[in-house]
């Protein structure tokens, strides 16, 4: 049971349509209060953790629920992801700007969904519960890189 609330992420992959959508909509509240608390560091931080917890996680409810590779309900991935969107809005403003983690959640959602080259590769050749976490990972680091480029050149 316990591994079931973090690997779905206290229920919100098991909301109907778009799993990934409202575990990255879950993960938003967080990530806001770990900005607004701990700043860019404890968000940095918090993703790390989050990350290897996660692995752990998904192993397990992959375990218990003898399912196949990265089901859909499993959202605690989209919850690192999604963090790791949010650095750059924490390092350059310094706290959680609405807009900035308006622009994290829609990059991440995109770069998740899509998997363009190399996040697909991760998703359909690493297995278990780190291959589950490092499409998500990829799809944050694209999404990271985007806003801190816009950051940088835009703002």
């Amino acid at each position: 049971m316990f591994w079931t609330i973090l690997a779905t992420w206290f229920g919100s992959g098991l909301l109907p349509k778009g799993p990934g959508t409202w575990g990255s909509l879950a993960a938003l509240p967080f990530g806001w209060l770990l900005i607004v608390y701990t700043g860019s560091t404890g968000l940095l931080v918090a993703t790390v953790a989050i990350f290897f917890i996660g692995w752990l996680a998904s192993n397990k409810y992959m375990e218990q629920a003898s399912t196949k590779h990265d089901p859909g309900e499993i959202v605690i991935d989209e919850v690192a992801g999604q963090w790791l969107s949010l650095f750059p809005v924490s390092y350059f403003l310094g706290q959680a700007d609405i807009i900035g983690v308006i622009a994290a959640f829609i990059l991440f959602r995109i770069f998740d969904i899509l998997k363009p080259w190399p996040i697909r590769l991760l998703d359909s050749k690493v297995g278990g519960g780190f291959g589950v976490m490092v499409d998500d990972i990829g799809a944050g680091i694209v999404a990271a890189i985007i806003l801190w480029f816009g950051y940088l050149y835009i703002l």
